[in-house]
């Protein structure tokens, strides 16, 4: 007896569906593979277009210096130039929370979690955007573009980042990011990163994909040059230009005394500023970088310990203005309230491996080829006063997006590739 032969519409509609999942593949590897603009960009939004045009409000107090006494309102414009691998995704998780308890707009990616990174940010990438748009709040990945992102906000809106010790962020971002930059594949020993930073000029090619990624990644994300000279005098004025265009540089190592001054900056409570971290990485089976190694990963990303230096210091001057002792107190009540909102939401109190997390809305971003990111269980039973605080603070960042209202198709294609393929 000869099997029933298939109805054409079915096999139309397969061959259609098929196609559809063909064809938004090609354009996520084309939208992941679009190459780098380099230093030099004129504006990408025509200059006819109009920029921010807030209505008429009752003004903000004028932003007092750290350490200032009398009232002043809290701040609700924020530009967060979210860098690579220096603790920003918790800095991120505290933005979402104020956003979204102030009702704030945000100006979100359209299709991914990131502005089209690595191009340069342009006005047109966000989500819904109409010329002459104000929102309140950018602070997803993006290739710095200053006039592009001026154009979004208030007048009187607070730019913000955060850098990392350069040597330790080359060490992340090589670990992170190695699996998605073809020159690594070449690396043959078992310390691969060991093996780049004996020769790394025989292994780099800066015109490589995604090669941003292993050298000056700060430099790059702040929308400059990261093959400069370090010797050229351009270095020293696009470092003096980030602190001209930058309220505050926070710094991932002191990440507790960061927050502290940002908080006082922003007339913010202290609950604003809570947090947990986020998108930790496993700790790596390969030892932490030698002493030789470190000043290896430190002259190859020179740009960056440049800008590093730079900030480190200012980033002292601002805590002697703001106090010491003050400081030393707002530290300790900080990590206090940390820890008890630890013992309040985590269930075992630390994080764990993805393998352990229960629920898939807790589920971190993975990379490529490994489930190295830790996550938390959120505990079963929380108080109503704290069960939504808690779910927020450790909520990750493309669950929070969605939660948000960020069209993230672009994201969820590929995240339903990479599950289904295994990567």
């Amino acid at each position: 007896m000869l099997p029933p032969q298939k109805k054409p519409w079915e096999s139309m509609a397969k061959g259609l569906v098929l196609g559809a999942l063909f064809t938004s593949f090609l354009l996520l590897v084309y939208s992941y593979a679009v190459p780098p603009l380099h230093a030099g960009l004129a504006s990408t939004t025509p200059e006819a277009a109009a920029s921010c045009s807030p209505p008429a409000l009752k003004p903000e107090a004028v932003i007092r210096a750290n350490g200032s006494a009398g009232e002043c309102q809290p701040r609700r414009n924020i530009v967060f130039l979210k860098t690579h691998k220096t603790a920003s995704s918790t800095l991120l998780n505290i933005l979402f929370r104020f956003g979204q308890k102030h009702r704030l707009k945000f100006a979100f990616p359209n299709g991914r979690n990131d502005f089209d990174y690595p191009t340069f940010f342009a006005r047109s990438l966000v989500q819904d955007y109409r010329p002459g748009a104000c929102f309140n709040i950018i602070c997803n990945h993006m290739r710095f573009h200053y006039d592009e992102v001026r154009g979004l906000v208030p007048t009187n809106a607070i730019f913000i980042t955060v850098l990392r010790d350069p040597a330790r962020l080359f060490e992340s971002s090589f670990h992170y990011f190695g699996p998605v930059v073809p020159l690594t594949w070449k690396l043959s020993a078992g310390d691969k990163l060991a093996e780049f930073l004996q020769d790394p000029d025989r292994y780099y090619d800066p015109n490589g994909f995604n090669a941003h990624y292993l050298r000056n990644l700060l430099f790059f994300d702040l929308g400059y040059d990261n093959s400069l000279d370090p010797s050229s005098p351009q270095v020293q004025e696009h470092i003096l230009e980030v602190e001209r265009r930058f309220h505050l540089v926070l710094l991932q190592e002191y990440f507790d005394e960061s927050l502290v001054l940002l908080k006082d900056l922003l007339c913010w409570e202290l609950e604003d500023v809570l947090y947990f971290k986020l998108n930790a990485r496993r700790d790596s089976p390969v030892p932490r970088l030698s002493g030789e190694l470190y000043g290896r990963a430190t002259a190859w990303n020179m740009l960056d310990s440049h800008l590093y230096r730079h900030f480190n210091a200012s980033f002292w001057r601002k805590v002697e203005a703001f106090g010491r002792e003050r400081m030393a107190r707002e530290v300790a009540a900080l990590r206090h309230a940390n820890e008890r909102m630890r013992t309040i939401c985590i269930d075992g109190g630390h994080a764990v491996d993805a393998a352990a997390i229960q629920d898939e809305a807790m589920q971190p971003w993975q990379p490529l080829g490994t489930k190295s990111i830790l996550g938390y269980n959120l505990k079963k039973s929380i108080g109503q006063r704290h069960a939504q605080l808690c779910r927020r603070m450790l909520t990750p960042e493309i669950q929070y997006l969605m939660d948000l209202g960020a069209n993230l198709w672009v994201t969820k294609l590929w995240k339903f590739i990479r599950d289904f393929l295994r990567w």
